[in-house]
């Protein structure tokens, strides 16, 4: 490896932007190549960010000169490509969902513990500085035991998003737990700081035609005996409504919420009331859309841990966790029952 990490990226599609402008501004690295299958898109996204374009990925990964891998294609893709980028050698960023099955989920673990790869989930919210600071807020006990907590998604797709193929398709895609809601049922998980023992749900398509879910709420129950709640669909008419986190503990209760989970709504802490408005006023800008501001943040850390030698922040495991609790409510709707986890992981 050069002393400049040289990134390729895989589909070309709505995602991708965020991927290569994250790229433009991080230090001793660059876009080099780029694939998607629709020849046209892959020969415009090369042309705007000064990169090869490919049309087959397995030739892109024939260069000796490529690091790392971003793929960026519908989710059930996002298995195979891995598997192929580790064994060519590749370090990994895959976007969320890693995969659409548990299975998959391993074999791109163990394909690059194999290659001696990193394999880097692109969970891009957690470092967005309000959760960052809930984070630091329950790690340092100043929430005290937590008791409950909540995700709520409230967004809005037409019609017209699920028409191009794989949107809302179970061997693509999945619905808005699946693709819109796992960044915040990681955000969730990841701050509770502990595993999720069973799930209850209810699922239901009720404002689109497809196969999968619009709407879907579900209860979790901790290791601790900690509960929590999720809430998500996409079919609040007319336009995305909030995408938040909710966690309430012994001594303190905290909404984290905006768009992209970038704005301290309730910040209520025992020592802290005094303090409550002036912390509220440290919120950060709502972005331009729901992908928030945060990819910069993952490619920064995924280099480091690549020359560091280290797992990244959001490593393989930590993807196939909330996959996990992500398929366990899927399984709760289908079967009417609660399903107990394994937390392998």
């Amino acid at each position: 490896m050069t002393d400049t990490l040289r990134f390729g990226l895989i589909g070309c599609g709505r995602i991708a932007p965020h991927h290569a402008q994250a790229l433009q501004h991080l230090p001793d690295s660059a876009l080099v190549a780029v694939a998607d299958i629709i020849e046209q898109r892959a020969y415009q996204f090369a042309d705007e960010y000064g990169a090869d374009p490919y049309v087959d990925y397995h030739d892109m990964l024939r260069r000796d000169d490529l690091d790392v891998v971003c793929i960026c294609t519908p989710s059930g893709l996002h298995a195979q490509m891995a598997i192929d980028a580790a064994n060519a050698g590749k370090h990994i960023l895959v976007e969320k969902p890693m995969a659409l099955t548990l299975n998959d989920a391993d074999a791109m673990i163990v394909a690059a513990k194999a290659n001696g790869v990193r394999l880097c989930v692109a969970f891009q919210n957690r470092y967005n500085p309000p959760i960052q600071d809930l984070r630091a807020a329950v790690q340092s006990g100043r929430l005290g035991r937590l008791l409950m907590g909540n995700a709520t998604v409230r967004w809005y797709r037409t019609q017209d998003y699920y028409e191009d193929g794989w949107h809302g398709t179970w061997a693509m895609d999945g619905g808005a737990l699946m693709n819109q809601s796992i960044h915040h049922v990681d955000a969730l998980i990841w701050l509770m700081g502990e595993p999720v023992a069973s799930v209850f749900a209810y699922s239901a398509t009720l404002a689109h035609h497809m196969e999968a879910e619009d709407a879907v709420v579900a209860t979790l129950r901790f290791a601790s005996g900690a509960l929590a709640s999720i809430e998500a669909s996409t079919l609040t008419f007319p336009t995305d409504l909030e995408g938040s986190i909710t966690l309430l503990g012994e001594r303190g209760s905290v909404k984290i919420g905006g768009v992209a989970l970038n704005r301290k709504e309730m910040w209520k802490i025992e020592g802290e009331l005094e303090r409550e408005a002036d912390i509220l006023g440290e919120n950060q800008a709502d972005p331009l859309g729901v992908y928030g501001t945060s990819h910069p943040h993952v490619f920064a850390d995924l280099a480091a841990a690549i020359r560091e030698n280290r797992e990244p922040f959001v490593d393989g495991p930590q993807g196939r966790h909330a996959l996990e609790v992500v398929l366990a409510v899927y399984e709760s709707a289908r079967t009417g029952q609660p399903v107990t986890l394994n937390n392998q992981h």
